[in-house]
């Protein structure tokens, strides 16, 4: 029999892959149980139950692994909740609303694992945390350099903002379209804006974006905070054209990640803005211009970071089974 107590809940989607299986392995490690649950599975393959009653409350979760209740779970990792796979012959209005119930019954189920004394990471109600304006504004005030922002969708402004950043501009979006290292997502990458995009503006009455000053890079980080702890990785995507501006765009032979390094001040800020922001992980990303400054973009309470391990072997998976095993307050 395990101890009381001694599972770690790992949610997840079903085509994720690699990081969740590196955290596994190190919770295993330590003398606990993971368990995945592929979010996506809610509610036709899985099995969740909230109760409420006079004698208290209880949450139990069903798997092809047998009967979880909540009280025997110890942390739960969010790496990714995604909505449900529903029967595409439903119609679309009745698929839509049994979309809402089913997130809503899951994020009831989770707050009732909360209630439970379980921690997460990240906490519950990280929403907030990744809102990219609010970022900014915490990271300017503890310290650490932002390009020029501008969030609109008055085409008007984004020519004037154009004129004030003297035609150095990128546009980009507020939030993340991808759920995993494999892509195959919807996906909208950080793009260069030139005059000639200037007449082509009505997109913007859709939905605002989000347009910053062009930094030159020297190159670019990525850096996974867990608590106290950082892990960097370097990324040079000058020699691709089509990456440039992101380097996400390079193809794989062009680019390649290396281990970086982030100066003291800078990395003690990042650690205090993300436990500002509450948060216990996060990826941030920073540019290194030629001059050798660190300009912070932004911090992604769900982002990668399993490249950095898989080409680096950067100990971040330790570092989350360390936070989600340990016992007793919050990691």
């Amino acid at each position: 029999m395990l101890p009381a107590r001694d599972i770690v809940l790992l949610l997840t989607h079903s085509a994720d892959y690699y990081t969740v299986d590196r955290v596994a392995e190190e919770l295993s490690r330590r003398g606990v149980r993971p368990l995945r649950v592929d979010t996506d599975g809610f509610p036709t393959e899985l099995e969740l139950t909230s109760k409420l009653g006079h004698e208290g409350g209880e949450v139990v979760l069903h798997t092809a692994a047998g009967e979880l209740r909540g009280e025997d779970v110890r942390s739960v990792w969010l790496r990714r909740l995604l909505s449900p796979r529903l029967d595409e012959s439903l119609e679309p209005d009745w698929h839509d609303g049994c979309v809402r119930e089913s997130r809503a019954a899951l994020e009831g189920f989770l707050d009732g694992l909360e209630a439970a004394g379980c921690r997460f990471i990240n906490p519950l109600g990280e929403e907030r945390a990744g809102n990219k304006l609010r970022q900014l504004r915490l990271a300017r005030a503890l310290g650490l350099e932002v390009p020029p922002t501008l969030v609109t969708n008055d085409a008007a402004r984004v020519r004037l903002f154009f004129e004030q950043v003297r035609g150095r501009m990128v546009a980009k979006m507020l939030t993340p379209l991808t759920q995993s290292m494999a892509g195959g997502q919807p996906f909208v990458y950080t793009s260069s804006v030139g005059p000639e995009h200037l007449d082509e503006l009505e997109g913007l009455r859709h939905s605002p974006m989000v347009f910053q000053e062009r930094i030159d890079k020297a190159h670019e980080l990525r850096v996974a905070v867990v608590g106290g702890r950082y892990f960097v990785g370097a990324i040079d995507a000058s020699r691709s054209v089509e990456g440039q501006v992101d380097w996400r765009r390079a193809r794989p032979h062009e680019v390649h990640w290396e281990k970086g390094e982030l100066p003291q001040e800078v990395a003690a800020r990042l650690v205090r803005l993300v436990a500002a922001l509450g948060l216990v992980y996060g990826a941030a990303d920073f540019i290194v211009t030629p001059e050798g400054r660190h300009v912070f973009l932004e911090v992604n309470p769900g982002g990668e970071w399993g490249m950095l391990e898989r080409d680096l072997g950067l100990p971040i998976a330790a570092a989350l089974a360390d936070a989600l095993a340990s016992e007793g307050g919050s990691p």
